[in-house]
């Protein structure tokens, strides 16, 4: 063979590897991007029907309880709803407010992270029944899991008010809260009348809604003075406006 043959047969090897690895490099980028990804379903999650609740640009499929925009004060932040406002109306922030899904759900697995400020305070909340006139507020009707600062707020101190308790009537069977400023994974499970909460991989808090056990512990809490408390079968999903800056991001559910 000669020389230029030789060094030819050389140059396209080299040709094959280099692109090879290339290739590879690309796909492994590509994986590394996706794994990072927020607010995004792979193709196995929507063919087991899962659809985003936030699609991390807008707030569509959301709207301010009672009616209209959501407010001013909720933002879009990296990629995180953010209630980012300062300024107080009385409780809650000025052009905040809850805001609910435009959609109800019945039985469904709601997935989701959040992220709380220092001595910060806010919930998830579920079947909630949207009619102002009647009920001024989304916890009238819809149970919550608590989004808390344990450690720098009030409520870390009392019982069944903690991050990840189903407020004021359950406790979390296990602590799994991560600091301030780190990012929690929450799912709530529904299907008719089971009750699940899941806190950053651990199943926290479990019971069922309706039954005898049910309505003792409502009627020793403060939901006995809301009478249609957890009454409907279905209803929206809300996030609180608690007066304090809290991220959601990554909001996803399925019908089961």
């Amino acid at each position: 063979m000669n020389i230029y043959k030789f060094l030819s047969y050389v140059f396209i090897a080299g040709t094959f590897v280099s692109c090879a690895h290339t290739k590879k490099s690309t796909v492994a980028n590509h994986a590394a991007v996706l794994f990072d990804s927020v607010n995004y379903l792979t193709h196995k999650q929507t063919q087991e029907g899962w659809q985003l609740l936030f699609d991390g640009e807008s707030f569509k499929g959301w709207h301010k309880y009672g009616g209209g925009n959501v407010g001013t004060a909720w933002q879009i932040i990296d990629h995180s709803i953010c209630l980012a406002g300062t300024q107080k109306n009385d409780w809650q922030i000025k052009d905040g407010g809850d805001i609910v899904s435009d959609e109800l759900y019945e039985n469904f697995h709601l997935k989701l992270e959040w992220k709380i400020s220092e001595g910060g305070n806010s919930g998830i909340l579920f079947l909630v029944q949207e009619n102002k006139k009647k009920y001024q507020y989304p916890y009238e009707t819809g149970p919550e899991m608590q989004v808390l600062d344990n450690e720098k707020h009030g409520d870390g101190k009392i019982l069944k008010h903690r991050a990840g308790d189903l407020y004021d009537l359950i406790s979390c069977s296990k602590e799994s809260v991560k600091p301030v400023g780190e990012w929690n994974k929450a799912e709530i499970k529904f299907k008719n009348g089971q009750l699940e909460f899941y806190l950053n991989g651990l199943n926290v808090v479990n019971t069922i809604l309706w039954d005898a056990q049910w309505n003792q512990l409502v009627q020793y809490s403060k939901w006995k003075n809301y009478p249609d408390f957890a009454k409907d079968r279905k209803g929206h999903i809300s996030l609180q406006d608690h007066g304090n800056k809290v991220w959601y991001r990554n909001i996803m559910i399925k019908r089961l």
